[in-house]
């Protein structure tokens, strides 16, 4: 599977331009992921020497990616000034509706997508943390 996966706020706290401290389990997560045969694209708004910064903390970590806002290394596009989507099966941003999940949450639905199972994303739902309230007719709490 090919895994787009976003760094400020997804790997590193949210500090940009700078880099911010790490998100808990995020290098070892992308690491058992990038084990377990899955493609890892950098997918961020950092350019130029802030991507650099960013490539080179997460090398520094043993964590490389395939590619780096793109596709695959040295692909060419006409324009390069905007962002663009990527062709991933996954993307993992903090941006997500609801945010980020927690990165045990993340590695097991993926591999619940690996395994063909038919609804990976209702594994993130904890039914018995979520509040039960009595319901008492139309529209009314």
């Amino acid at each position: 599977m090919i895994i787009a996966v976003d760094f400020d706020g997804t790997i590193v706290e949210h500090e940009y331009p700078a880099i911010g401290k790490p998100i808990p389990f995020a290098i070892e997560t992308l690491l058992h992921l990038q084990k377990d045969g899955h493609r890892l694209i950098l997918w961020t708004v950092r350019r130029g020497d802030l991507l650099k910064e960013a490539v080179d903390y997460c090398a520094a970590q043993g964590l490389y990616f395939y590619a780096e806002n793109e596709n695959y290394r040295g692909e060419t596009i006409e324009k390069q000034d905007f962002s663009r989507k990527l062709k991933a099966d996954l993307f993992i941003d903090d941006r997500n509706l609801g945010g980020l999940p927690d990165w045990g949450v993340i590695y097991n639905v993926v591999q619940a997508m690996d395994n063909g199972h038919d609804n990976p994303l209702s594994l993130m739902i904890n039914h018995s943390a979520m509040p039960q309230r009595k319901k008492k007719g139309w529209f009314r709490r």
